[in-house]
């Protein structure tokens, strides 16, 4: 934002402290009514024809706004993609450990990409791949949704979960 001096405009349409219009001033004549209140004269809107200024306490409205960026940092939640690597082949202990590890991912919040790698002559036997990353969408579905439905990429299948939004 433009502050007192920095204002190159001859006329500017003045706003006083209050948010009441005082009309299209020189900016000389602004800058000393901004000035008799102990305030900066602040261009709002360099836009226009004639600019907006306002008179205001400018350290005091970065203050705020740095508050309020801060706030909004504080509030917005950062989502992490874990993955979890699966084999057509993969054993029933190995595939509800690989389950509990991506229910564990999803409750805390982030997103879970479930891959499976196919090796040599397995990738001629890809419905077995793909019924296993369905097999884990389908056991997670309390918890999450799916993102992006099983498919292949080379000589990977890829899945996504997303954590279901609780309202």
């Amino acid at each position: 934002m433009i502050v007192n001096e920095g204002i190159r405009a001859s006329q500017v349409r003045l706003i006083d402290q209050n948010g009441e219009q005082l009309g299209i001033k020189s900016k000389q004549e602004a800058l000393s009514m901004a000035r008799n209140v102990n305030l900066d004269l602040v261009m709002v809107a360099p836009n226009a024809k004639p600019p907006v200024c306002r008179i205001m306490d400018y350290g005091k409205y970065r203050y705020e706004q740095q508050k309020k960026d801060k706030e909004a940092r504080k509030n917005q939640k950062i989502i992490n993609i874990k993955e979890i690597r699966l084999s057509p082949s993969i054993e029933e202990h190995d595939f509800n450990t690989k389950l509990r590890n991506a229910k564990k991912f999803l409750q805390s919040g982030d997103k879970v990409k479930a891959s499976i790698r196919f090796r040599g002559r397995a990738i001629t036997h890809s419905e077995l791949g793909k019924k296993v990353l369905e097999r884990l969408a389908e056991d997670c579905k309390e918890i999450s949704v799916i993102e992006a439905k099983p498919k292949m990429e080379g000589r990977s299948m890829f899945l996504v979960l997303a954590p279901k939004v609780e309202k």
